[in-house]
């Protein structure tokens, strides 16, 4: 097993674009000849466009890119940039009269940093697709669907950290698995091997990171909500031959990546989001697809994290440990 970029995949291409200043951004996925997906939806609020289509009992087989974007709701109208960007160059589901792309998105809550008048819209989306085009390493941290992201809220944004977007790839052989997450969750993030508080709840006056479970049951008779405005996002991209009800299995496996990342992790207010690509080239057990999403989606996630660096009144790992 070798680590290796995910932009090393074949058959994809990704992209990102931002406003460092708004403090939002959206990255994309774009697979111009097709790919099979899935998708599995976790958390209690999320923000999606067609979703509905990857259902394994639905027409369309394959897509032909995903835009995971910040600002809310409001940034799914990135992936109208996308929808541009591939109806120029004749790509997407033939309609004999048209060629329609199929874009499949998702967005995290950011609103509450930079200026939440700003979102990424279709100009900033057809912008990511134009950046994708160079297959250059994914910039991690502050860009991208990651530029606002930040992690545990729960106590409010006054103790929350900077949160961001994260890759992680790996080859077997022939076998290319890789992940790409933008983390915003409510709560925490650990090292998913040592457990480790990485970010989250931050208590300035001790300089250190308090463990979401412990503020949840200390308050256990005084929390009815837990803050709105979370959602991490992220995809599964891999070389491995899956049909759309195996990408949809394998994208709930995948979220045993996020649970040994995040605490808590799918919570009410987290519209938490995964997505699996596949380019189809290489017959292996489906399984084996599973067990190295878990890894990778867990990995971005950490990566995410240490690559952030503080913005918009939010430290970041990198700060704590300089």
């Amino acid at each position: 097993m070798k680590e290796i970029k995910i932009t090393d995949i074949k058959g994809i291409q990704i992209g990102q674009a931002e406003n460092q200043e708004a403090g939002t951004g959206c990255t994309v996925i774009i697979c111009k000849e097709g790919a099979t997906a899935g998708v599995d939806v976790r958390g209690g609020g999320p923000a999606t466009r067609e979703t509905d289509l990857l259902n394994p009992i639905n027409m369309v087989q394959q897509i032909n890119a995903i835009m995971l974007s910040g600002g809310s709701a409001f940034g799914l109208d990135a992936a109208s940039g996308a929808m541009q960007y591939l109806e120029e160059r004749n790509y997407g589901f033939d309609m004999k009269v048209a060629h329609v792309p199929i874009v499949c998105s998702a967005s995290l809550f950011d609103l509450t940093v930079g200026n939440p008048k700003i979102r990424p819209d279709k100009e900033m989306g057809y912008q990511a697709c134009l950046n994708s085009e160079t297959n250059e390493s994914i910039k991690e941290g502050n860009y991208g669907a990651g530029c606002g992201a930040s992690v545990g809220k729960i106590m409010g944004p006054q103790y929350a950290m900077k949160g961001g977007i994260g890759t992680s790839a790996v080859q077997i052989d022939n076998i290319q698995v890789g992940a790409i997450v933008a983390v915003n969750a409510c709560g925490n993030v650990v090292d998913y091997k040592t457990n480790e508080q990485l970010a989250g709840i931050y208590d300035q006056e001790h300089n250190c990171i308090i463990p979401a479970d412990e503020v949840i049951f200390k308050q256990i008779e005084k929390i009815r909500e837990l803050p709105n405005g979370n959602t991490t996002i992220g995809c599964v991209i891999t070389n491995v031959k899956l049909d759309k009800a195996q990408c949809t299995k394998i994208a709930g496996i995948a979220h045993n990546g996020y649970a040994r990342a995040i605490h808590p992790v799918h919570t009410m207010s987290d519209g938490d989001t995964i997505f699996v690509l596949s380019t189809n080239e290489v017959e292996i057990m489906p399984d084996a697809v599973g067990i190295l999403a878990t890894e990778m989606i867990a990995k971005a996630i950490n990566n995410a994290i240490k690559a952030a660096d503080s913005a918009y009144g939010l430290k970041s790992y990198k700060e704590l440990h300089d």
